[in-house]
């Protein structure tokens, strides 16, 4: 008996308008950017009312899941989601799924960054290779029917001290990615996650996002 070949599941592509599952400004402001090329009208959930779900998934793409099927359910179209930390090797994974809370409701990064930092230093993690960590993004775009396609980037570099830099937001200025002498916090939005022939790609941001537009995403 001949073994069965299974024929891959074909990605949905995505037409109208879209919802940002986001209240975010920073990340809103990556996310419009990386859609615009595309032509694709999109709306914030904060613009439109929305509440932010509780986010209680074990992981990145489970949160990403949350919030965009949210979205998707509350307003009748398509929504897009991220759920992004920073992973620092020597702290078990921490932040992680806990980046955001870490900042508090005051969103003050620059606390949740100096705690890294006395993390770090009570465990002996002062050389390089002893700060290693990565940042990495899930995204899902769903729609309201309960269809969702689900896609991750990551990008490896170190927590440096003290952070650099006043661009970005969130943990840029902590994070130096691999192969680099500046951190995102130094780093212009172009130069971040701008996609090619204008970028490199180089944020995980931008990273999922490139997967996620080859699999759904058509240009004008």
């Amino acid at each position: 008996m001949s073994a069965s070949v299974q024929t891959p599941a074909r990605h949905r592509k995505l037409t109208g308008a879209l919802v940002i599952a986001t209240h975010n400004p920073g990340k809103l402001a990556e996310m419009r950017e990386l859609l615009a090329p595309f032509g694709i009208e999109a709306q914030a959930a904060g613009e439109l009312g929305l509440k932010e779900p509780q986010e209680t998934g074990r992981n990145f793409a489970e949160n990403a899941r949350i919030k965009a099927m949210a979205a998707a359910l509350a307003t009748g179209r398509p929504a897009f989601a991220d759920d992004s930390g920073l992973v620092v090797e020597a702290l078990g994974g921490e932040p992680g799924i806990h980046s955001a809370r870490w900042a508090g409701p005051a969103k003050d990064f620059r606390a949740a960054m100096n705690r890294i930092q006395t993390l770090l230093i009570a465990r002996g993690a002062k050389l390089p290779e002893q700060r290693r960590a990565h940042f990495i993004a899930a995204l899902c775009l769903a729609w309201p029917d309960g269809h969702a396609e689900q896609f991750e980037g990551r990008v490896d570099g170190i927590a440096v001290w003290p952070p650099r830099g006043e661009a970005g937001f969130g943990y840029d200025p902590l994070f130096l990615p691999d192969g680099f002498d500046r951190t995102f916090g130094q780093m212009s939005a172009d130069e971040k996650h701008s996609l090619p022939p204008k970028g490199q790609g180089l944020s995980h941001r931008a990273r999922a996002f490139l997967k996620l537009a080859d699999a759904c995403l058509q240009k004008p």
